[in-house]
């Protein structure tokens, strides 16, 4: 079961770069960035309402949301964040160079709310094998992206 769970986050991170061009093109399309990412949120709205009739997923319970922690919210500013980034940046620094620095942030940004158990994660400790695949992930992008990187800064972009 564990492996169908890895292929799936696989198949999930292999979307997140189409994800990203689409949403660009998309955006130039539509005159203005932050449009494509209405649209993009809109789709995506319209596309897990039938999936939930589908599985018949029963209302929200709405009565309890005034006791739960207010980061809660946090989950849809994220997404528009990141969908604005991605579509901002992937067309200037490339799919490689965008996908790179996104999961070097969600790595680094895991560690730490493992570490202290943010977000409903329950703490984990920064043990030396979770800190040495964390430098191995960020060495690798830094050897992956270091001629782009240093392109980048030389040319001001």
């Amino acid at each position: 079961m564990q492996s169908v769970t890895f292929f799936a986050a696989l198949i999930a991170g292999v979307l997140v770069p189409l994800q990203a061009g689409a949403n660009a093109a998309l955006g130039r399309g539509l005159g203005h960035p932050l449009w494509a990412t209405m649209i993009s949120l809109a789709v995506s709205a319209i596309c897990v309402v039938p999936v939930m009739l589908a599985l018949r997923v029963s209302g929200p319970s709405i009565a309890g949301l005034a006791d739960q922690p207010k980061w809660i919210w946090i989950g849809g500013i994220v997404g528009v964040v990141y969908i604005t980034a991605a579509l901002l940046l992937a067309p200037k620094l490339g799919a490689a160079i965008f996908m790179t620095a996104v999961i070097a942030g969600q790595i680094l940004a895991s560690l730490a709310i493992d570490y202290f158990g943010l977000v409903g994660f329950q703490a984990k400790p920064l043990t030396l094998p979770r800190l040495i695949g964390a430098a191995v992930v960020v060495a690798g992008v830094l050897v992956m992206q270091g001629p782009s990187l240093w392109r980048l800064t030389q040319s001001g972009t």
